[in-house]
């Protein structure tokens, strides 16, 4: 198989942010040289991915509402549980790797 790359250019925009002074001093610990803001833009589009996600399933309960009716609430907490304990589990990884 034969992979080829396109590159694609994007607009960029110049914005002004106040961020958490301990998240700002790791962050430029761990990527050094690197560009800072390739760095945020690039946690911003894994943040805005699971926003998507999540209001997917937010759509998608309130069908299962609409078409089946009110889902339990231990049903909507054994479901938070999963999610917590799948991002714990994401975070942990994300821990070790970096």
């Amino acid at each position: 198989m034969v992979w080829r790359y396109y590159y694609t250019f994007m607009s960029k925009e110049k914005v002004t942010l106040t961020l958490d002074s301990e998240n700002l001093r790791e962050l430029r610990a761990l990527v050094g040289a690197r560009s800072m803001s390739e760095t945020v833009d690039t946690a911003l589009g894994v943040q805005l991915a699971r926003l998507r996600h999540l209001r997917e399933v937010d759509v998608w309960l309130a069908e299962m509402d609409r078409d089946h009716g009110p889902i339990p609430p231990q049903t909507l907490e054994w479901a938070a549980k999963m999610v917590g304990d799948w991002e714990a589990r994401v975070e942990g990884r994300r821990r070790k790797v970096g």
